[in-house]
């Protein structure tokens, strides 16, 4: 309790997301440990307890990467929605419908007969759209969700995408080139990361580009919010403090910066040799920067 109220007597203001405090000894080391961060997103109970463990439940929906990628995979009958999450690939849903083939009687029949068949793909696509929007939205309304891939066979993708099912605010991150993919499922979804690789790889550099330039501003206006020296931006993690983490990738600690930024809910944002600005991160700040959620100094 001590060592609790000595940490948080030299926190002058309570941070906009809020304080966790853990305390305590590690049953397995006898190490005795004390960790104070303000988490990535609002902490959402007031909560105090002495227990055998730390209560981590209240914060364990928050880690989750925040620079998502949605997937959707089209076709007239069949649809899969997935999230690309760092490397890992997770389906959300799968959907399917019976549409049947086109009819070949010709005459009144066959075009009252084609009629039916559009709506009943107009409904699919309708209804793969405003289940896309229920993954997807708070994800987005997060801050999460970066940008969408859309793919599938043929001409479907594009009768789906051009045809206004998809909510509006997600239509504004989809990747500009839709896939052509000829499955479903996880290996449908597996072949258009594949094929898209290219658009994701463009999507990380403008990621980098906006971090760089949010740092620059901050240094600029010395705003205390921009933070360098490798001691300093450990310090920083650890607190919960640091919003956006920049490493250079060519730094032989890589894992080490990126298995932190993830333990202390830090953004990660690796900078290539093609940004721009990372030679200037690299031989000026040691390769390692990082963007506050609050000061700390």
């Amino acid at each position: 309790m001590s060592s609790a109220i000595e940490r948080l007597s030299k926190v002058p203001k309570t941070p906009p997301n809020g304080l966790v405090l853990f305390c305590g000894e590690d049953m397995n080391t006898g190490d005795f440990i004390c960790l104070m961060f303000s988490p990535p997103e609002k902490v959402p109970v007031w909560f105090y307890r002495t227990d055998k463990e730390f209560h981590t439940e209240f914060l364990e929906d928050m880690v989750i990467e925040s620079n998502l990628v949605g997937l959707i995979l089209v076709e007239r009958d069949a649809a899969t929605i997935g999230l690309l999450k760092g490397s890992r690939l997770e389906i959300l849903e799968e959907l399917e419908d019976y549409i049947p083939g086109k009819h070949h009687k010709g005459g009144q029949s066959q075009r009252r007969f084609d009629r039916i068949i559009e709506q009943m793909v107009h409904d699919f696509y309708k209804r793969v759209g405003e289940h896309a929007a229920r993954h997807f939205l708070p994800l987005l309304e997060q801050g999460k969700l970066k940008a969408i891939l859309i793919g599938g066979p043929a001409y479907s993708k594009y009768d789906f995408y051009e045809g206004d099912y998809l909510d509006y605010r997600l239509k504004r991150i989809v990747l500009p080139k839709l896939i052509d993919v000829g499955y479903q499922g996880e290996p449908g979804l597996r072949e258009m990361l594949l094929k898209a690789g290219d658009l994701l790889k463009e999507q990380m550099y403008v990621d980098a580009l906006k971090a760089v330039e949010e740092f620059k501003l901050h240094l600029a206006k010395d705003t205390g919010m921009a933070i360098y020296g490798e001691d300093e931006v450990k310090a920083a993690l650890q607190m919960g403090a640091v919003k956006t983490l920049i490493i250079d990738e060519e730094r032989p600690d890589v894992d080490e910066w990126l298995e932190l930024a993830k333990k202390y809910g830090a953004k990660p944002v690796l900078l290539s040799s093609d940004v721009p600005e990372s030679e200037w991160i690299r031989k000026t700040f040691g390769g390692i920067a990082g963007i506050l959620r609050y000061r700390i100094y």
